[in-house]
């Protein structure tokens, strides 16, 4: 036994950003042409990439902070913020 409780292991936090995610977030963000990558998640910090109708859209921002991080807190206690990730700069030619 693991954890005294059972035998599998406690999810990273990680894995529990990414099921979130897989179910509750990415398909309202597909629904509308978009999509979301986690990039990385680091002290409670969780940096997405807004990808598809939703990496040029206005409301990106309100995406992130309105309802990324907002299911992510609600869900994920270790979860402190979401942020974008910072994109290079892209080539035109």
């Amino acid at each position: 036994m693991i954890n005294g409780v059972n035998d599998i292991p406690p999810m990273s936090l990680e894995d529990k950003v990414e099921e979130i995610m897989d179910k509750e977030i990415r398909p309202h963000l597909k629904a509308d042409g978009g999509d979301a990558e986690v990039v990385s998640v680091e002290d409670g910090v969780v940096n997405v990439e807004l990808q598809g109708a939703c990496a040029g859209c206005p409301m990106s921002q309100l995406t992130i902070q309105g309802m990324i991080e907002q299911q992510l807190k609600a869900r994920i206690p270790e979860v402190e913020s979401v942020e974008a990730a910072q994109q290079g700069p892209q080539s035109f030619l």
